[in-house]
């Protein structure tokens, strides 16, 4: 009895462990790359304004994430409606005092701080305030009219001011990340048949009014047909990863970066990795996003109740799902979007959203480590925490 229970103690401290090593090696990657793309060559010993300010946002996404872990679950469970709230009202604002930037106005003028994206915390918002519906909910109930009606709201005005932006990268990610909370959380495939037709008519309608959009299709399926226009941005990032080749021609050495490959430092960091470091280099960054996911996976499923699961599991899929989705962009599976690598890419905003969900998903590990009653069973361990 008493191996078994250190066995079970340890399992829960690896997946504690596990996480924190994970996304402190991915910060840590993240932070070199954005150094080499950014630095100007030759001038070894300066550090570029970017870096700077990466390292300043790490930091303060830190602090954050350790002030997150330190709060209970059922601390986030009273906030999420007001934190959601002011998130939509920040996204609000950014239609009326935002920041316009290549067309968008999805950033906010903070004084003294530079720019904010209320995108980031507005998704761990809707997360959060999602598992507390579904949480309340359970059974048939949790996904008829009336139980889903509360999500689809979440969902919808968050999105829709993110439509108004233009957004329509990160508002699919969002309906993407609530979809695979209603999957952790129990629902059945076919409630997924309807909402999965109206957002591939929704796409295609965005696509045929916003010509930009269109252009990125186009740049998608025809890359190198249209190198020098769409497919400009694709073109680049191949180029880096076949001159990466299979080890990399070393840090500092990426070519891409020098004004041939756009946002370098931001939705196409890994396109640097690749070049720098390789494949082997890509795989190690993929492979430590897959230990978070498993050790996300670790901690939902000893959670002490269904809330708690589904706010573990938010908190992971955030930290991954959009990694998957950015890895997909940047190798050519899917068409461009402006879609920050967690914790690899440059951005305030995304660090602090990213280390404030790692201290959630955290604070719930170190608790259970301190008092586990058995993990919760049946429907509610669907999917992922199977």
């Amino acid at each position: 009895m008493m191996n078994a229970g250190v066995a079970e103690d340890g399992a829960r401290s690896m997946g504690r462990e596990s996480a924190l090593l994970a996304a402190a090696l991915l910060t840590i990657i993240g932070a070199v790359s954005i150094y080499s793309a950014t630095a100007e060559p030759g001038a070894v010993s300066w550090l570029p304004p970017y870096f700077l300010r990466h390292v300043e946002g790490i930091v303060a996404a830190a602090l954050l994430g350790f002030g997150a872990s330190r709060l209970p679950v059922v601390t986030w469970r009273r906030a999420a409606m007001g934190f959601w709230l002011a998130c939509i009202a920040l996204l609000a604002a950014t239609l009326v005092v935002g920041v316009r930037v290549n067309g968008a106005t999805r950033w906010l003028e903070v004084p003294g701080l530079g720019n904010f994206q209320p995108v980031e915390f507005t998704k761990v918002a809707t997360l959060l305030v999602a598992a507390n519906f579904l949480a309340r909910n359970q059974g048939e109930a949790a996904f008829g009219l009336r139980g889903l009606a509360p999500i689809a709201l979440l969902v919808g005005i968050p999105a829709a001011l993110l439509l108004a932006q233009p957004d329509m990268g990160n508002a699919a990610v969002l309906f993407l990340l609530i979809g695979a909370l209603l999957f952790v959380a129990g629902a059945p495939l076919r409630l997924f048949a309807l909402p999965a037709a109206v957002g591939a008519l929704g796409l295609w309608a965005y696509v045929t009014v916003r010509p930009y959009a269109a252009s990125r299709i186009t740049g998608f399926l025809h890359p190198w047909e249209t190198a020098g226009r769409e497919g400009y941005q694709l073109v680049q990032s191949f180029v880096g990863f076949g001159r990466g080749g299979l080890a990399g021609v070393g840090m500092g050495g990426s070519r891409q970066k020098l004004d041939y490959l756009p946002e370098a430092h931001t939705d196409f960091i890994l396109s640097v990795v690749a070049e720098e470091l390789g494949l082997v280099g890509v795989l190690v960054v993929l492979a430590l996003f897959v230990t978070l996911l498993v050790a996300g996976v670790r901690i939902a499923k000893r959670a002490r109740d269904r809330h708690t699961l589904l706010v573990a599991a938010g908190m992971t899929l955030f930290l991954t799902l959009p990694a998957a989705i950015n890895g997909a962009v940047v190798m050519g599976l899917l068409p461009t979007k402006g879609l920050a690598m967690p914790f690899l890419s440059y951005g305030r905003s995304s660090s602090l959203a990213c280390f404030l969900a790692l201290g959630v998903l955290l604070g719930i590990a170190r608790r259970a480590a301190v008092a586990a009653p058995p993990p919760v069973a049946g429907a509610e361990r669907r999917s992922l925490l199977r």
